[in-house]
């Protein structure tokens, strides 16, 4: 297995820390980073196509919690308001955007989270893959899909393949926390018939 160091432009791939595991997916002409989990700059180039998505050294749990981002100190206020300016009832997904939190409705059937240019969220780093997470609208509830990430999904701190998720769960996808919000209208009628109607917005 080939060993690389920071600082090098590698190319489109996946490497992984040999210090800690975690693992960085890299495109076209991204230089490698800093581990950031552990700070190592030594790495061995990982397949794509890997069965294996984490170090054995560490479990899945330990290791999400190391690698995101800490949350805002006034996070549950953000919160508070982002759902007060919710105008339309449905499912939506709150997220740290620098110093905003963005409010993203659920509109479709299918939302891809990840790094890729596709992705209906997307996160531009390298500790998240380009498809890393899928959200799906069913009439028997929202569902969270791991899509084959090489870092895995969590929700509420437990690594998961899939699971379906209520008002206030949160997400961690790579670095990123997201918070799945269900507005229910004022009947509390089912909301997602009156959600499809409204086009795909994001609310700063």
């Amino acid at each position: 297995m080939d060993t690389v160091t920071t600082g090098t432009f590698v190319g489109a791939g996946s490497f992984r820390c040999r210090s800690c595991g975690y693992t960085l997916t890299l495109s076209s002409s991204d230089a490698l980073t800093d581990c950031p989990g552990c700070g190592s700059a030594d790495f061995a180039r990982a397949s794509l196509f890997g069965t294996e998505r984490l170090s054995s050294g560490l479990d899945a749990q330990q290791q999400g919690a190391r690698l995101v981002k800490p949350a805002s100190a006034d996070r549950d206020e953000q919160l508070a308001k982002a759902r007060e300016r919710i105008e339309q009832p449905g499912e939506y997904l709150c997220y740290e955007d620098g110093k905003e939190l963005r409010t993203v409705a659920l509109t479709r059937e299918w939302t891809r989270i990840g790094r890729s240019l596709a992705a209906d969220v997307r996160f531009d780093d390298p500790t998240v893959s380009r498809r890393h997470a899928l959200i799906v609208r069913q009439p028997d509830g929202v569902h969270l899909l791991d899509d084959r990430s090489l870092n895995g999904v969590f929700v509420n701190g437990a690594r998961v393949d899939g699971k379906t998720l209520e008002d206030g769960d949160e997400i961690i996808v790579g670095r990123y926390r997201l918070r799945f919000l269900s507005v229910a209208s004022d009947d509390d009628s089912p909301s997602g018939a009156d959600a499809e109607q409204t086009s795909r917005r994001t609310i700063t």
